[in-house]
């Protein structure tokens, strides 16, 4: 086998197994992978063939060795996928994320905004039909409170916008 066996516990829970060490850099088999990330080894394989994943390195007996870096990548893939985002578009969100570090923060940091947004989005249109059941005060003393908050995140989107980059 290329490298030394270990087992590997991390503290967040992803992976508890396993891994192939190449220098400092940590592999991960194929189904190491697809038990770290919740995925299917059929879905590595499927990932893999879309470039959404590519392998590290392959060994000897031409096994594909991912990196930890990979198990990131897939966790951002299941996070996109959960928002309903199309393989697609999350092809295009990676190939962002991969254009440079600087891009990759701020790419980053948008789509966790964006992400965050719809999730408001589905929880306000949750909360509709309960505001519109309740008394008038009631309804009006809960969003009243809601808006300094409100307020304050429009305008730092307003903000946002007008200093930053010209698209």
């Amino acid at each position: 086998m290329d490298g030394i066996k270990v087992v590997l516990i991390l503290n967040h829970g992803l992976f508890s197994g396993e891994v192939i060490l190449d220098g400092d850099i940590k592999l991960y088999r194929i189904g190491e992978l697809a038990k770290a990330g919740a995925v299917s080894e059929r879905t590595i394989d499927y990932y893999t063939k879309l470039g959404l994943i590519s392998p590290e390195k392959r060994t000897l007996k031409n096994y594909r060795l991912y990196s930890h870096e990979t198990l990131l990548r897939l966790k951002r893939i299941n996070d996109l996928k959960q928002e309903k985002y199309t393989l697609e578009e999350i092809r295009q969100t990676l190939d962002k994320w991969d254009a440079g570090p600087e891009i990759h923060q701020v790419s980053d940091k948008l789509t966790y905004l964006e992400l965050h947004m719809q999730q408001l989005e589905r929880e306000v249109k949750e909360l509709s039909p309960l505001l519109k059941s309740m008394k008038p005060g009631q309804a009006r003393h809960l969003l009243l409170n809601l808006l300094p908050q409100g307020a304050a995140c429009i305008e730092a989107i307003r903000l946002f916008l007008e200093q930053g980059p010209t698209l």
